[in-house]
């Protein structure tokens, strides 16, 4: 029986692409939409006997809920045909708060649908306006209320700070206004400004300017401080959940799990390989039509990968890395060969773990980046 126990699929459509994104998205066409559900589906059945059981199926984008209601829900009873999905699965589906009715969570929700992750972003129309996004303030809080009256009882919001224009005092009055509406799980993401994006052409021209990097320190510990008092664990270095309620498909990545990626532009990670299928849409759905698997990459990863992808997914968990593990399966004494980290306080180690410390947490890129070094692998 195959090791994969997670499923993604990949609904590239929106309505508008925000100024910050760097996913593969393209606009919402009904017809060009409807063409690549039925694409999925075939490239489901391509696929049906790569996976094992089921516990996680994400549905992301892109917008998965510009698409109609009735081709999802057709969607998820394909996966329920093909696939063993256990009992107790996390089913997530990604949304925005302009596409969110009560009548399509409530169907998704009968359909299987468990979990909704919204991408809410801010709580202040200007930085809506400036992101680029399709909501504003009163459709955030509106869509968690759907959400609610839906029957959804694990709801993430996900958010973002280091805005341009934006002060601690702005981010303050998010962080609180997502507690008052008080979701299972919270993703708060610093911005960033990726190559090719508007938001990057922006700010290299000098058209927008990103608080300080002091300013976006503070907004990380404030949210961290606040989001602590409210009972979320930090379980990972931008995400947040009241007990019970870690996304278990995205702890699958982090922990090197493997999972089978679905749709135009989707990732997966089999035995020993990375596989990346093409984010021609158009492509990918001539290939599928034909029978072919849409892999535009596979990539063998050596051992020198797999140590790297360890401790770099690995250190994105609180939790840290396994001291234990690293011996045993790696010949590797991670504490020795962290002792100068561990000495600059960047690091801390608890006996049977190596985790990054508060001071490490915000400098994160850089621990793991030395650390490669004292491995001998950069």
């Amino acid at each position: 029986m195959p090791l994969l126990n997670s499923l993604y699929i990949h609904i590239p459509f929106c309505v508008k692409k925000c100024i910050y994104c760097d996913f593969f998205s393209v606009p919402y066409d009904k017809a060009l939409a409807m063409g690549y559900i039925n694409s999925v589906l075939k490239e489901l059945e391509l696929r049906r006997e790569s996976a094992g059981i089921l516990r996680t199926v994400y549905i992301g984008g892109g917008t998965p809920t510009t698409v109609p209601t009735l081709a999802l829900i057709r969607l998820l009873q394909t996966i329920r045909d093909m696939f063993h999905i256990t009992p107790g699965a996390e089913l997530t589906i990604e949304a925005n708060p302009g596409t969110v009715t009560r009548e399509m969570i409530s169907a998704l929700s009968e359909s299987g649908i468990n979990r909704l992750s919204v991408g809410v972003q801010s709580f202040n129309d200007k930085e809506l306006t400036l992101l680029g996004r399709i909501h504003d303030f009163s459709e955030a809080l509106k869509s968690v209320a759907t959400a609610r009256h839906a029957g959804i009882t694990n709801l993430s919001v996900d958010l973002i700070y280091g805005i341009p224009g934006q002060t601690l005092q702005d981010w303050a009055h998010t962080v609180s206004t997502a507690m008052e509406l008080s979701p299972e799980h919270i993703s708060a993401y610093e911005l960033t400004p990726e190559k090719d994006t508007p938001l990057h052409e922006l700010i290299s021209t000098g058209k927008l300017e990103k608080p300080d990097e002091e300013t976006v320190l503070g907004m990380y510990s404030h949210a961290m401080d606040r989001f602590g008092e409210a009972g979320y664990d930090h379980y990972e270095i931008s995400n947040f959940a009241k007990p019970r309620f870690q996304c278990r498909h995205n702890l699958n990545y982090w922990n090197r799990g493997q999972y089978l990626g679905i749709g135009a532009a989707a990732h997966s990670f089999v035995g020993n390989k990375r596989i990346r299928n093409t984010s021609d849409i158009l492509k990918y759905m001539a290939l599928v039509s034909q029978g072919s698997l849409p892999e535009e990459e596979v990539l063998e990863i050596s051992r020198v990968d797999a140590i790297k992808e360890s401790i770099f997914l690995g250190l994105r968990k609180t939790e840290g890395l396994d001291i234990r593990g690293f011996r045993e399966n790696l010949d590797i004494d991670l504490v020795k060969i962290a002792d100068r980290l561990i000495h600059d306080e960047l690091l801390i180690s608890d006996g049977t773990h190596v985790r990054l410390t508060r001071k490490g947490i915000v400098v994160s890129n850089i621990v793991i980046t030395e650390l490669f070094t004292l491995l001998g692998l950069d």
